[in-house]
């Protein structure tokens, strides 16, 4: 069976291997491989704080640590999801039901056509027509504040109600990053819940450098993270934090006459209630171990040697007169082209995805068409 399990895992593509530079890839450490084994052999429910206290704690303190490395206030939270999807869907509900209540049926909220598409789809799951989902223009890859407001102020002299702005800290297609800070403000002007999907570019906010570029996302509403992206874990690893506990355990509070015989415990969430899950797995383990065991220092220095390789991609393609580098990478995602016409650009691509050692992205943009994208 271990051998059919193998043959089976070999035919697909092993998104850890060197050559694989499209899209982001998951590091799958050891060590939170060890933790989720540990976490399903133990089986303890952790929706309810009062029947794993401890376990929930560990969890706990991991979730208020990244509130802390984001900057969010005392009384912000955090729920770790199985990725960026189920906490982009976690976050939307939560801003619906702060800013709109049961009105939900003149709701808009405000994207670009680089925003991860799991926004629109956490969008159609909550009721709300495509039509309402209103996308922004851009300038240079990033939202445009003025576009925004300017859309925002439009709808809502039309009779809609705007409630949710979502911004972008390093977008799949392009690696940009959006003016956070700008749109922070935005948000608070008109009164918008403001989400900064940051599953990609989150975890490099435990460098100096990522922390200067995400500058603004300490002014989120809510903030998603995929560690299974730039922290190295296992897929299945995503985490939502939300500055205010109130809003979130609004929208998703709940109960039945069987939860009578649940006690409080004091200082800790029932997990059921935060979020559209109401069985989960001991999720924390996989983040608490590896943190601990190799410490905070080991993840910060090997984003600092991404962020050193992206610079060193760059400063190489851009001095190579066969290439076109069209922005400079804002994190760790280089976007180039041979100069020539696309049909080269598209031959080159296939012949290199052909060799099977090597996996580039199809074209990033269609603002600024690419060969590929090196992650």
């Amino acid at each position: 069976m271990l051998d059919a399990f193998q043959t089976a895992a070999d035919h697909g593509v092993n998104t850890t291997a060197p050559g694989y530079l499209a899209y982001f890839s998951a590091g799958g450490l050891f060590s939170s491989a060890l933790a989720e084994l540990l976490a399903q052999t133990y089986n303890r429910f952790t929706c309810v704080a009062d029947l794993a206290p401890a376990l929930v704690a560990m969890e706990h303190g991991v979730l208020h640590w990244f509130c802390e490395r984001f900057g969010l206030p005392p009384g912000s939270i955090g729920l770790t999801t199985t990725g960026g999807s189920m906490a982009t869907l976690t976050a939307l509900i939560s801003a619906r039901h702060d800013r709109l209540g049961d009105q939900i049926a003149a709701g808009t909220l405000y994207v670009t056509e680089h925003t991860h598409f799991c926004v629109d789809k956490a969008a159609r799951i909550v009721g709300l027509p495509v039509q309402q989902v209103r996308v922004v223009p851009t300038e240079g890859l990033l939202m445009d504040p003025d576009a925004a407001r300017a859309m925002i102020r439009a709808d809502r002299a039309r009779g809609l109600r705007p409630f949710l702005l979502v911004g972008t800290a390093g977008a799949t297609s392009t690696g940009t990053i959006d003016p956070l800070a700008d749109l922070a403000e935005l948000a608070r002007e008109e009164g918008l819940w403001f989400h900064v999907d940051a599953a990609y570019g989150g975890g490099f906010q435990l460098t100096a450098r990522g922390r200067a570029r995400l500058s603004g996302i300490e002014n989120a509403d809510s903030i998603v993270v995929d560690p299974h992206k730039s922290l190295f874990l296992q897929y299945g690893t995503g985490i939502l934090l939300v500055r205010d506990a109130a809003a979130l355990g609004a929208a998703h509070r709940g109960g039945g006459h069987y939860t009578q015989d649940g006690a409080v415990v004091h200082g800790l969430h029932d997990y059921g209630y935060l979020g559209p899950e109401l069985t989960r797995e001991f999720r924390g383990l996989r983040l608490w171990l590896p943190l601990h065991l190799h410490g905070v220092g080991a993840f910060r220095d090997a984003l600092d040697e991404k962020l050193n390789l992206a610079e060193a991609a760059y400063q190489r393609l851009t001095a190579d007169q066969l290439f076109e580098v069209p922005w400079k990478p804002d994190l760790t995602v280089v976007a180039v082209r041979l100069r020539g016409d696309d049909q080269l650009n598209h031959h080159l691509l296939e012949r290199i995805n052909a060799s099977g050692r090597i996996f580039l992205p199809a074209p990033a943009s269609k603002t600024a068409s690419s060969c590929g994208s090196t992650r």
